[in-house]
């Protein structure tokens, strides 16, 4: 088998469980979705390891597995075990990111939009849900506005993960929600795991994916 034939293998069973997962979203199917969803980020971390990647990376990726394995139950207490993984995750991600450089104006917009949500869900949430989902999103804007220090497609998937996030509190505000709402959640999710992995994995290989200066010494963690 060829060098780096693994790693396509890798991804390209990751881009099938995540359209099964997604078609089975849309379809109603959920045993096609239990059993798709927990598949993801395991796919996506081997990957990240056939690469070479740095272990903070697969480590934020599996936190992010066992949010999903969490979520998948609908239960209080699952729901808070799922947000602590999925905190762990941004820690990983923060650490990682630790060098970037942000700017300023983006953090200001990220600031805004993280106030004006918090105080628009407050009421809305369950009183226990509403201290741990302020720090949880504050967390969430956090390794978002590090991300976008990194790079375009690393902005771009904090960005994702923000709204992703987003959209399941507004279902747990019992918010009106977009037609086929799990299936954005886990659209806008997966791809923002993805952009991710891969800006950090071409900025460690020394062939940036977007123009933003190397931060070769941040992703070798």
């Amino acid at each position: 088998m060829r060098r780096g034939a693994p790693a396509r293998l890798l991804l390209a069973a990751f881009a099938v469980a995540t359209a099964a997962d997604l078609v089975s979203l849309l379809a109603g199917a959920d045993l096609g979705h239990q059993i798709a969803k927990p598949l993801l980020m395991p796919l996506l971390a081997a990957y990240v390891v056939a690469r070479g990647g740095p272990t903070l990376l697969v480590v934020a990726l599996l936190f992010g597995w066992g949010g999903d394995v969490f979520l998948l139950f609908d239960a209080d207490p699952a729901f808070m075990a799922g947000m602590g993984s999925f905190a762990a995750g941004h820690v990983c991600y923060l650490l990682l990111f630790r060098r970037t450089r942000t700017n300023p104006y983006l953090g200001a917009g990220y600031a805004v939009a993280l106030v004006v949500t918090v105080l628009l869900l407050w009421p809305d949430l369950p009183a226990e849900l509403r201290v741990p989902v302020a720090g949880y999103s504050l967390l969430l804007t956090v390794m978002a506005l590090r991300a976008g220090g990194l790079g375009l497609y690393a902005g771009l998937g904090g960005a994702l993960f923000l709204l992703s996030d987003t959209l399941i509190a507004t279902g747990v505000a019992e918010w009106p929600q977009l037609p086929a709402p799990d299936f954005w959640i886990m659209f806008t999710y997966a791809a923002a795991q993805y952009l991710l992995a891969t800006d950090v994995l071409a900025r460690q290989a020394g062939t940036p994916v977007s123009p933003r200066p190397a931060v070769g010494d941040t992703v070798r963690t």
